[in-house]
């Protein structure tokens, strides 16, 4: 099996992370930060909105259980891709909706995925397509939130049960038992 590798921002990344550890296909998932300039940014750089990186995760997939595409329509379910550089309560550019294709057919793809999107909105999707620059793994503690502090955050109580019931109600074919 050889994994592939999809990198998206679609607001915190606690939130995002959450969403792709139940679907069939995904091997992996890291959080982390991409799309800026500062090297080796932390949690707080990037939090600041002065770095230029987006919160963003890394999925590790296996492409014959589940597609790149299929991802990105996941994304775009489970997350608002109307709201310029913001989610909810979370307002910078570093919670920005964005795709970072690693070569020119997933560049293709998120470009098909945003025109799929896009119909099933009444307001412009506004998820930008940026190349892939390094990737910088999150700090430990942000790694597997949900599954640990995250079930005990207000923030996250409120905001990623209702993605993963997005996810059961629109994939259920996709979703891990």
């Amino acid at each position: 099996m050889a994994i592939e590798y999809a990198v998206i921002a679609g607001g915190c990344f606690w939130c995002t992370e959450a969403v792709f550890k139940d679907v069939i296909g995904v091997e992996s998932v890291e959080s982390g930060y991409t799309g800026g300039a500062r090297p080796n940014p932390t949690y707080e750089q990037v939090c600041s909105g002065a770095t230029g990186h987006a919160e963003a995760i890394r999925i590790g997939f296996d492409p014959a259980q589940v597609s790149y595409g299929d991802l990105l329509d996941i994304s775009f379910v489970t997350h608002d891709p109307t709201q310029l550089n913001r989610q909810g309560n979370d307002i910078g550019t570093q919670y920005r909706s964005a795709i970072f294709p690693a070569n020119a057919e997933q560049e293709a793809e998120a470009k098909a995925a945003i025109a799929r999107a896009q119909q099933d909105h009444d307001v412009p999707v506004v998820t930008t397509i940026e190349p892939l620059k390094e990737w910088y793994p999150a700090e430990a503690y942000h790694q597997d939130y949900w599954e640990g502090a995250g079930q005990r955050n207000g923030y996250c109580m409120a905001v990623i049960p209702p993605k993963l019931q997005k996810l059961r109600k629109s994939f259920a074919n996709r979703v891990k038992a």
